[in-house]
């Protein structure tokens, strides 16, 4: 009876997935949107009032009406899909990290989708902080104002699902200890000053990343007296990670695309 009790408590010992590809996603999650094949024909108006971040935006080229969409401002509503389902589409995946601020728009389907599976993007991250840093790679999370909710996402990073202190990153109390600064939140004005001095507090070689539409572009909250609308009107940002919340999955990513900027860069 005792040892059926333990096993209830401590699960089957092997908690960790192994392979966390994209298949793990539920088909109804809400990820980036796509544009389907074939011009605009419908109501523009109707598509720009449904989005309540206005992550979307147009342009006529020729006649011919061309729908953008900002993932960095884009919290993966669905209204747009709703009003135009014949147009856009739903993803089950959420849109990926990028380097540049201007890389969040997207006119097209050229958008494309990593399928490496966590595991993989893990590893390869493993092996660069090894080259870089020697042994581990230390995190320092400043939320500057957020809901909480990319908080809870990155807090999953390291339960046992996804334990990404296998791969040799951990999360440190102070930011002289860091070496990346993940910053959520729209940086709110009472934020401003502290982001800038954990900023500063931080030793070099350092890398921003903005988790979140909050952090990428204001999001929900916009460019308002209490908010700045973005960090990067704070501090300098490396990448920015879209969604509301970024999945851990592309938290992984975007870390190995900020490690990839610092080799790029010759740090």
């Amino acid at each position: 009876m005792k040892k059926k009790f333990d096993k209830e408590i401590l699960g089957n010992g092997i908690e960790t997935v192994r392979n966390m590809d994209n298949q793990s996603i539920s088909s109804t999650y809400r990820g980036s949107i796509s544009f389907n094949v074939g011009p605009f024909v419908g109501n523009e108006e109707s598509i720009l009032n449904s989005c309540p971040t206005r992550a979307l935006s147009t342009t006529k080229d020729n006649e011919q009406t061309t729908i953008a969409i900002d993932h960095g401002k884009c919290i993966m509503c669905g209204n747009c899909s709703q009003v135009a389902p014949e147009f856009i589409t739903i993803q089950s995946k959420p849109a990926s990290p990028v380097k540049i601020k201007k890389q969040l728009s997207e006119y097209s389907n050229s958008h494309i989708q990593s399928e490496k599976s966590f595991e993989e993007i893990g590893n390869e991250l493993r092996e660069k902080i090894k080259k870089i840093f020697g042994r581990s790679l230390s995190i320092r999370e400043v939320d500057a104002g957020s809901c909480n909710g990319c908080e809870i996402e990155i807090t999953a990073l390291n339960n046992p699902i996804y334990d990404i202190e296998r791969f040799g990153i951990h999360f440190v109390a102070s930011p002289r200890h860091a070496d990346v600064l993940l910053v959520t939140g729209p940086a709110s004005k009472n934020m401003e000053i502290a982001l800038l001095r954990t900023y500063e507090a931080t030793p070099g070689p350092k890398i921003v990343i903005a988790v979140g539409a909050c952090a990428c572009s204001g999001g929900i909250f916009g460019d308002t007296y209490a908010t700045t609308g973005g960090i990067d009107k704070v501090v300098p940002v490396d990448v920015y990670i879209p969604g509301c919340p970024p999945r851990p999955e592309v938290l992984i990513q975007g870390l190995l695309l900020a490690v990839d900027r610092m080799i790029a860069n010759g740090i």
